[in-house]
């Protein structure tokens, strides 16, 4: 069985604002078991604060910590799952692409580092009491979201507005490198990855990506090693092992299939491939994940 792609509507009972979703986090819990309860990824942009509880999230096989004050960011497609210690609280709320575009006409998303390069981490921690006042803005959200009142919609943005610019600044000087990029190189490589998103599973070699970038391969070089230390084909490279790992653990085809999905010539080639990136082979992978069990709520 494929990993389940979850939409807004499936969380919601009624419809108060299109694409737009928010609630306590014990109660969204609640009330979703049956849609959050093994991996899934979503096809919207998620943000959760966490005032109380410890455990562990993980997003695309990387295992992050939870404690009060961590605030999560999702972006349409990862994987993730979560696993409680101790009862979590705090707020959850999401959106859709077009509830964004429509209603942040001065900024795109991208602008926020967190749903920007994919290479920045999904994760910042906040000092307690900064946490205690996003909590109470995000409740503020959630009132106007429940009663619905006049202009509700346009409070709730203003807010969200706010919440993400706040959450930008903490997320500036606390998750990612304090060495400014410059915004042509940002730019560049944000479309980059966007690129990879959509060929990586045909289009391997740089050439490819530099010339839809209408860039030289050389400066497409230039722009990842400055911004990531890493070559272009390493981003790639890196795309095609995280599809490889969610359909090995995720999916119910057997590996030559998923071989086959991914373009490999031979399954020889795949695995040897996958090895070199992860230092294991896909059965021990796969073996190793399920034995241990995916992280659970």
């Amino acid at each position: 069985m494929n990993i389940p792609v979850l939409e807004i509507n499936q969380f919601k009972k009624s419809k108060p604002f299109d694409g737009f979703y928010i609630n306590q986090f014990s109660e969204h819990l609640d009330k979703s078991k049956t849609l959050v309860n093994r991996p899934h990824r979503h096809n919207f942009y998620l943000c959760v604060l966490f005032i109380k509880g410890s455990g562990m999230h993980e997003v695309d096989f990387e295992s992050y910590s939870i404690s009060p004050g961590t605030v999560f960011f999702l972006r349409p497609g990862q994987s993730h799952f979560w696993r409680f210690e101790s009862e979590p609280e705090g707020i959850i709320f999401f959106h859709s692409q077009d509830f964004f575009d429509l209603n942040f006409l001065e900024h795109k998303l991208n602008t926020y580092p967190f749903f920007g390069s994919h290479q920045n981490p999904p994760v910042v921690e906040i000092p307690l009491d900064e946490a205690d006042k996003l909590y109470n803005r995000l409740v503020e959200v959630h009132g106007e979201y429940r009663k619905g009142d006049v202009l509700a919609e346009s409070k709730i943005v203003s807010l969200v507005n706010v919440v993400y610019i706040d959450l930008m600044r903490k997320y500036i000087t606390s998750a990612i490198s304090s060495k400014k990029q410059p915004t042509s190189y940002m730019s560049i490589l944000i479309r980059f990855e966007r690129h990879i998103n959509e060929h990586f599973q045909d289009e391997r070699l740089p050439k490819f990506y530099a010339d839809l970038l209408n860039i030289s391969t050389k400066h497409l070089n230039r722009v990842v090693k400055y911004t990531l230390n890493k070559t272009a084909s390493e981003l790639i490279a890196e795309r095609l092992i995280l599809e490889a790992k969610r359909l090995i653990v995720h999916s119910g085809n057997d590996l030559l299939q998923i071989s086959d999905s991914l373009k490999f010539s031979e399954y020889s080639y795949f695995s040897k491939f996958f090895k070199l990136k992860t230092g294991l082979s896909p059965s021990v992978f796969r073996k190793k994940y399920l034995v241990h069990g995916p992280l659970s709520y």
